[in-house]
């Protein structure tokens, strides 16, 4: 039973970072098994918690995340303000997939301009700039399933 219930912490682990999840909750019967990813910048290394999951094994590590080159900077300066997904979703650069898109880096926007579409439950999101200003940095590449609050936009004001 405890070799059982380590594997399926281990698959909810990988499922967990394979869509870059924060947290990922599974109740079968009497035992939940929660796994929580942490933030590689504030904890040395990703690791699962488990709660209320009776005579369950030590949880396994999380595969670490890849730490960002030296020239990156995951801090942004003063002068940059950072937009971040408002819900979970799989983030578009474009309105369609033939379309050019919504910005680039060093584009200008202006408050209110439009930035990406997150889809979520087959709608489709527009997200838009809270900010005028360049964009410096897109952090989230088109298709990728993003997290709520993950940073999408860096734009310097």
């Amino acid at each position: 039973m405890e070799q059982d219930e380590a594997a399926r912490v281990r698959a909810l682990g990988e499922i967990a970072a394979e869509f870059d999840l924060d947290a990922i909750r599974v109740r079968t019967g009497e035992v939940e098994i929660e796994i929580v990813r942490r933030d590689p910048t504030v904890v040395a290394a990703p690791a699962p918690v488990v709660l209320a999951a009776p005579a369950a094994a030590a949880a396994p590590a999380a595969a670490a995340a890849p730490a960002p080159a030296p020239s990156e900077s995951r801090t942004p300066p003063p002068n940059v303000r950072v937009v971040t997904a408002p819900l979970v979703g799989v983030f578009y650069r474009a309105a369609s997939p033939g379309a050019d898109p919504f910005v680039e880096v060093g584009s200008r926007v202006q408050a209110g301009g439009a930035l990406c579409i997150l889809e979520a439950m087959k709608l489709m999101n527009e997200i838009t700039s809270d900010y005028s200003g360049t964009v410096t940095r897109i952090l989230v590449e088109n298709g990728e399933l993003v997290s709520l609050g993950q940073e999408l936009f860096w734009i310097e004001v």
